[in-house]
């Protein structure tokens, strides 16, 4: 169906330009009519995005919807879309945004729907702030019109999404602030409180005690060897990210990762919840199971699992069930696993891959707050370990001068 670029005024004689898809030019022209809208100038267009104005192009203006701006966004459409209709839901959010960028997003959404676009083919123009998955499933719920329940699901899904967002960033807060403190410390103390006492140590013409000598020697080359220390690791950091942009070996080094004890496990269960939760609200929503497994596994950052997720893919287009090809992958939870082929025997594996998930987030809390409650303590034993040796160190020699003045 062509498109074609037009200018009109609208009820309230603003002006109003886009592009709208139909048959003909007539077609078009009769569509803007039922809109209210009086079109000035009509011709065929490419039907692409209108060109944004040179302000656009700040670093502002290309801003995207970010994880709890499109859990919100979804979440007032969903609630909306049952009481008005999706044009005015639109218009109202789009006026309620607080952030500019949000706001010119919603109505770039709008504005595609006034056009006569659906409302996928709409948020396609906007691919940074809505994820294919994403967009797959409202068309799924356009094409069955079952889309304000199709909304509530995504907004189910997003909300959960984030509270485990959430609860990670949560569990990690506390030990990377009290990790970086206690570092800071230390080097604190190396750098600036060791070198001052070691100079009442120069004139004593006694030899220092080892564990002495080796602090005073690790302190002057973190004086006198910051920068190198600084420029070392930038190098390093640098020279690693390129290092993992070849497929290859970010593969290994992936894979390295999930065998690392705990990490390694966090890292599973967490997408094996995320999986289950997806695909139990893509197969609720009669999404087709194989594009909705295709399209999560582009979202998957950890490249051997994104690998396993990919294999799962090609096994169930080569006729094989869900449950098998994630038994072969051998990186899901058996729970998950058990729990599919249970749902598949009986015809409910959306309630099966939901309960999955369920299970799998709450293992998740209870094995972080195990593993936090270990974890806190191991460093402060640790760091107090460490400013304990370096107290140890300056109070040997002076315990060593006093007992060879009593002597």
């Amino acid at each position: 169906m062509p498109d074609y670029d037009y200018l009109a005024l609208d009820t309230a004689g603003r002006e109003q330009r886009g592009s709208i898809a139909a048959p003909s030019i007539d077609d078009a022209r009769a569509r803007l009519d039922r809109k209210r809208l009086y079109v000035v100038r009509i011709e065929p267009g490419s039907g692409a995005a209108p060109r944004p104005p040179l302000l656009s192009k700040s670093i502002f203006a290309r801003r995207r919807l970010g994880p709890k701006q499109l859990t919100l966004f979804t979440r007032q459409l969903a609630t909306l879309v049952q009481v008005t209709p999706l044009e005015e839901s639109l218009r109202t959010i789009s006026r309620q945004g607080e952030e500019a960028h949000v706001r010119s997003i919603i109505e770039a959404v709008h504005a595609g729907v006034v056009e006569g676009r659906r409302l996928s083919e709409a948020m396609g123009r906007q691919p940074r702030s809505f994820p294919p998955l994403y967009r797959a499933m409202v068309s799924a719920g356009e094409s069955s019109g079952t889309l304000p329940v199709i909304l509530e699901r995504l907004a189910d899904l997003q909300e959960r999404q984030a509270q485990v967002r959430s609860k990670v960033m949560s569990a990690l807060a506390y030990p990377v602030v009290l990790a970086l403190v206690a570092i800071g410390v230390v080097v604190a103390l190396m750098m600036f409180v060791v070198p001052k006492v070691v100079e009442q140590f120069d004139t004593v013409g006694q030899q220092l005690p080892l564990l002495t000598r080796m602090v005073i020697g690790l302190s002057e080359f973190l004086v006198g060897w910051w920068w190198a220390l600084l420029a070392a690791a930038a190098i390093i950091g640098v020279v690693g990210w390129r290092a993992l942009r070849d497929p290859g070996l970010r593969l290994r080094f992936d894979r390295a990762l999930l065998r690392i004890p705990l990490i390694g496990r966090l890292i599973r269960d967490l997408h094996a919840a995320r999986m289950a939760r997806t695909l139990a609200t893509m197969v609720s929503s009669r999404l087709p199971l194989l594009e909705g497994l295709t399209l999560t596994a582009q979202t998957v950052h950890n490249r051997a699992l994104r690998h396993a997720s990919e294999e799962i893919v090609e096994a169930i287009r080569g006729g094989g069930s869900l449950s098998a090809a994630l038994k072969r992958a051998n990186v899901f939870p058996p729970l998950l696993v058990y729990l599919t082929a249970s749902g598949e025997t009986a015809g409910r594996l959306d309630l099966t891959l939901e309960r999955a998930a369920d299970y799998l987030e709450r293992e998740f809390d209870g094995f972080t707050a195990a593993a936090l409650s270990l974890l806190e303590p191991a460093i402060i034993v640790v760091m107090g370990g460490i400013v304990a040796l370096i107290i140890l160190s300056i109070l040997l020699p002076i315990l060593q001068l006093q007992s060879l003045a009593g002597i």
